[in-house]
């Protein structure tokens, strides 16, 4: 039976906060608000849960779970090769609703799915999230939906979906906007907007003036 906590209180935001900690660090799945969507969310080092993440979402290997992180400074522990206009992007947009694809670190254990040596990252811009990653350290989270069904705006609707696939969901009320981050491929020579999203092209462009598109 999934444990569910209403995060609007003090009391029953710090036991949501251990239950959740403790479930990712035993392999569970829990869901999470964001300044995006809701997501859900697993330990990124933890095989069978990225796994069990991507079997709750009905998902297949070919599209990997991103990776939300609390802080900028583990980047250069999950990725290699960021240009230095990356981490300009990063500057100028997070915690927020930029994800950036990089080479990940070619010794990492970890299998978020098939990533072909890439992974995005994002930190997000959502205090109850930030204090979970502070204490679980980086997680594989994709939004909390079955693939093909609408990102859920609250946790009612993750729930109504996931059902107990879940150990813990994490009632932040409804999401402050519906719109997925933006994805910024900076693998190549030009970083390239993979999906437009919370930030537009022209946002961007006011710290990567060359930003290339994805047709």
């Amino acid at each position: 039976m999934a444990e569910r906590y209403d995060c609007s209180k003090t009391s029953e935001r710090m036991a949501g906060l251990r239950a959740a900690a403790s479930a990712v660090r035993s392999g569970g799945l829990v869901v999470l608000p964001t300044d995006t969507v809701y997501g859900i969310g697993a330990d990124a080092f933890d095989p069978r849960a990225v796994a069990a993440l991507l079997d709750a979402k009905g998902r297949g290997r070919h599209m990997p779970s991103p990776v939300l992180v609390g802080s900028p400074d583990a980047l250069d522990d999950l990725v290699t090769d960021l240009p230095d206009i990356a981490r300009k992007l990063v500057e100028a947009f997070w915690p927020g609703a930029l994800t950036l694809v990089a080479r990940h670190q070619p010794t990492l254990k970890w299998d978020l799915g098939d990533t072909h040596g890439t992974v995005a990252v994002r930190m997000p811009h959502h205090p109850l999230t930030l204090e979970l990653l502070h204490e679980t350290g980086p997680m594989a989270v994709s939004s909390a939906n079955l693939t093909g069904r609408p990102a859920p705006e609250d946790c009612d609707a993750a729930q109504r979906m996931l059902g107990d696939s879940v150990a813990v969901y994490l009632d932040g009320g409804p999401s402050a906007a519906l719109v997925p981050s933006s994805i910024v491929d900076v693998t190549g020579p030009t970083p390239t907007l993979v999906r437009a999203g919370a930030l537009t092209a022209e946002q961007l462009r006011t710290v990567v003036p060359d930003l290339a598109e994805r047709g």
